[in-house]
């Protein structure tokens, strides 16, 4: 039957598929029947698939479990249906119409059955399309978003939501990913709080690190927003590592749910060995509250970054002079209790002007990373700060004085094995009552008594002098 001049009736992206209903009820594949001319984009989305005839099998193109989920319950029952997700940074709405009237039935009582899809996307939400919810997944995406918001702890307020998701899906385990593509970073979140060590189990399991574990799962989903399987079958398919580390972990069926603020990856959400009776409640809950999560998500790593930028110096990736003046502020005002033991060192890196001005501010900012690196490894348990240009600050709360000397020593040899970065050092020891402030001054003094020192064994580094001669 050639259904063509029908489906170009339609403005809109539309395509039709049929499948039959097997005499034990069971389904066949799903075939594509036809597209209208605004949908011919779809016949190119897998460049390798033969050339279209009415009735290829669908999968050619591409597959996505929960659209066939949706396609093979409105075929079967006769009912529409209507779909609003997040696909990969679109808002897709989608419209199954069961096609009655093109109903065959064989003489062996296998009978095949025909669905309209019409498809609309747009880039930005639709909050009425959104709106059109059953009462209990409007009333869980609610409280979702309660306690999504109630709290001003990220962690403890993704870990309440993953309470409530874990509750609506009936699942014995739930898990919220936050993924930071930048930094190949992400995080395991349960119910319980933050528990990496679970996502760690699985990297481990899979040969790979955390970060990849995660990526593995992007893989799985395919062309999909989500995976709600109610068996292990795809899984074991897709990624056949991942099949057995489930299986080895009482796992049995998964819903697996990408997070994206717009176009971008951000977490995912995880839940396992779910009631297997809410698949498509569970999926519309999800659809929403991942669109929620993502901007939560998202938000918390653009404070981080700039959390990390307002007290982190760029050059040297170790605090800045306004984290330590922050530091130093809440001591002085009470906000934080002193150490009852201080050591405070300055660390002045000598000739970095001569090699600014010799060779290049470039050469002189690679000098001061080597600089920095070599106090980090004499003093990475403690807080290092730049100060400023060539001028390094470390506070070493509660050590003692044997070791704030043995780490300044440390400091001095590991310039030694260089041939480029030279320090001048001063230090202080404080206990009991002290005034931080008056603490920090006779460090500095002693450093650039240790300076004078220095350039006076070698006056050939001293740009200093040369540019009052």
């Amino acid at each position: 039957m050639d259904y063509q001049a029908w489906l170009e009736g339609f403005d809109a992206l539309v395509s039709l598929y049929s499948f039959d209903i097997l005499t034990d009820g069971s389904f066949s594949e799903i075939r594509l029947e036809g597209v209208n001319k605004m949908n011919e984009g779809m016949l190119h989305f897998n460049p390798n698939a033969p050339e279209f005839y009415p009735g290829i099998p669908y999968r050619n193109y591409w597959m996505d479990l929960n659209f066939e989920r949706y396609l093979y319950r409105s075929g079967s029952t006769k009912k529409s249906l209507y779909s609003y997700v997040n696909a990969r940074g679109f808002w897709l709405k989608g419209f199954y119409i069961p096609v009655t009237n093109f109903d065959e039935v064989s003489e062996g009582g296998t009978k095949k059955v025909y669905c309209l899809y019409i498809l609309e996307y747009e880039n930005d939400l639709e909050t009425e399309s959104m709106s059109q919810h059953p009462a209990d997944v409007s009333a869980a995406v609610t409280d979702i978003s309660i306690k999504l918001h109630e709290m001003q702890d990220f962690w403890q307020a993704l870990a309440s939501v993953t309470a409530e998701i874990k509750q609506f899906c009936g699942a014995d385990k739930c898990s919220i990913y936050p993924v930071d593509v930048s930094s190949q970073k992400c995080m395991c979140v349960t119910a319980a709080g933050v528990q990496n060590e679970i996502l760690e189990s699985i990297a481990e399991d899979l040969g790979c690190t955390p970060f990849e574990a995660v990526e593995r799962w992007e893989k799985i989903l395919e062309m999909s927003d989500c995976l709600i399987l109610e068996d292990l079958s795809v899984i074991e398919e897709r990624d056949p590592d991942w099949y057995r580390s489930l299986c080895n972990h009482g796992v049995k069926n998964i819903v697996l749910y990408e997070i994206r603020c717009k176009r971008s990856l951000v977490g995912f959400i995880w839940a396992a060995n779910f009631d297997v009776s809410k698949v498509l409640k569970i999926k519309s809950v999800l659809e929403l509250s991942s669109f929620l999560l993502a901007a939560v998500i998202q938000n918390h790593y653009l404070i981080s970054t700039l959390e990390f930028k307002s007290s982190v110096d760029g050059l040297t990736q170790v605090s800045n002079r306004n984290a330590m003046n922050e530091r130093v502020d809440k001591i002085v005002s009470g906000e934080v209790k002193a150490p009852e033991k201080m050591g405070i060192a300055f660390a002045d890196l000598n000739g970095l002007k001569t090699v600014n001005d010799d060779e290049g501010h470039e050469a002189g900012d690679k000098l001061l990373s080597r600089a920095a690196s070599l106090l980090k490894i004499a003093f990475g348990d403690y807080e290092i700060y730049r100060a400023g240009g060539d001028e390094f600050v470390v506070l070493c709360p509660n050590i003692t004085e044997e070791k704030l000397n043995e780490l300044a020593d440390q400091l001095r040899t590991l310039t030694e094995t260089t041939s480029d970065v030279r320090f001048a050092v001063g230090t202080v020891y404080v206990t009991g009552e002290y005034d931080i402030c008056k603490a920090m001054q006779t460090a500095d003094e002693r450093m650039y008594k240790d300076k004078e020192e220095y350039y006076r064994l070698h006056p050939d580094k001293d740009r200093r002098r040369r540019s009052r001669g």
